[in-house]
């Protein structure tokens, strides 16, 4: 009889880290399935797609979706790999990581420390800043000069967000260890290691079937997947009822329960996106495979309360300040009118 959670009160993190250990051991027949089953659908629909341009078939742009969905699955394997949780060895984790941030244009290792800091400050509003989407609290925000307010506002934009955002990451960003520039080799390592095999890669590609011809494919593949990719992680801690809290109160299991969401996505959404949506059983034990997250919600229902639908996480979008005497995100809209307020009472 599996051990119950209470999600709606505050749990010890050591009962519920020893309640979720069962579930961390990976499995390494099914850890290749999975690579082969995402791994092999990408390879043939980008070689039919890469077939049907060479033939003069724009319709061949077609099989750029699919071959989307798989790229976009494989960056979630490579995110297991970083936690340990893919494969039961490190090395076996670490070098298909390495691998498959060649096809993901992500260095692994420089991602992989970045990532770790987003797990260790996930909800954290004094340790903000590394592996995570920018927020700002209301009282930071007008702090700012015009021009920077402007420049949030933007940033916060869902076109810049989600198509020019993932864009600057996955085609620049990753390419050099933006912020850590000065901290000497080590750090450059990573990047260069993988902007060096994605030349190799991309250089043979080309002299197969030509520079048109790979770009036609590589960058809709790549920039979809990464804009899907991107809206994940922003939905994940950016919804109506997070919780954030400075880190005299911050909790492990309050971040993980509470600051991460239950995103709800049923069938092929969430088997393309590896069960990423059980983002909250994901931030509670970081090393449970992701083929074994809706294991843990059958054992144990209590987890699968508090759901984020898709209509839910569409209007969190505009969700873009913490207020911190209110304990919730708001929108630069109703920060507007909280101004506008005393003006209106004054004039009448």
């Amino acid at each position: 009889m599996p051990q119950i959670i209470d999600a709606t009160t505050e749990v010890p993190a050591s009962a519920l880290l020893s309640c979720l250990r069962p579930y961390r051991t990976p499995n390494a027949r099914r850890a290749l399935l999975e690579l082969v089953v995402t791994a092999a659908p990408l390879m043939l629909f980008w070689a039919l797609a890469w077939l049907a341009l060479e033939h003069g078939r724009w319709w061949g742009l077609l099989f750029v979706l699919p071959a989307a969905a798989f790229l976009l699955r494989l960056f979630m394997i490579q995110h297991d790999c970083g936690h340990g949780a893919f494969f039961p060895h490190k090395g076996m984790n670490d070098w298909t990581g390495r691998v498959i941030g060649v096809l993901t244009l992500t260095p692994y290792d420089h991602w992989k420390r970045a990532h770790a800091m987003h797990h260790a400050t996930s909800g954290d509003l004094d340790r903000r800043g590394v592996g995570d989407v920018e927020m700002l609290t209301v009282a930071e925000y007008q702090a700012l000069s015009p021009w920077r307010r402007l420049g949030y506002r933007l940033f916060r934009h869902p076109l810049v967000m989600f198509g020019l955002g993932p864009a600057y990451v996955f085609l620049l960003r990753h390419r050099l260890p933006v912020g850590e520039m000065k901290d000497g080799w080590r750090v450059w390592l990573s990047p260069m290691a993988t902007n060096l095999a994605i030349a190799g890669a991309a250089v043979a590609l080309i002299l197969l079937g030509g520079v048109r011809t790979f770009l036609e494919i590589e960058l809709p593949t790549s920039l979809i997947a990464g804009s899907i990719g991107v809206w994940l992680f922003y939905v994940q801690h950016q919804f109506e009822g997070v919780a954030w809290a400075r880190s005299s109160r911050w909790t492990l299991t309050e971040a993980a329960l509470h600051g991460s969401s239950h995103y709800h996505l049923p069938g092929a959404a969430g088997w393309f996106t590896a069960n990423i949506g059980v983002h909250h059983v994901h931030h509670l034990s970081s090393r449970i495979p992701f083929y074994r997250l809706r294991q843990v919600l059958r054992d144990h229902p209590e987890l699968d309360a508090g759901r984020l639908s898709f209509a839910q996480s569409v209007r969190g979008v505009g969700l873009t300040l913490w207020d911190e005497a209110g304990q919730r995100l708001i929108s630069f809209g109703e920060l507007r009118r909280r101004r506008s307020r005393p003006l209106a009472v004054l004039g009448s």
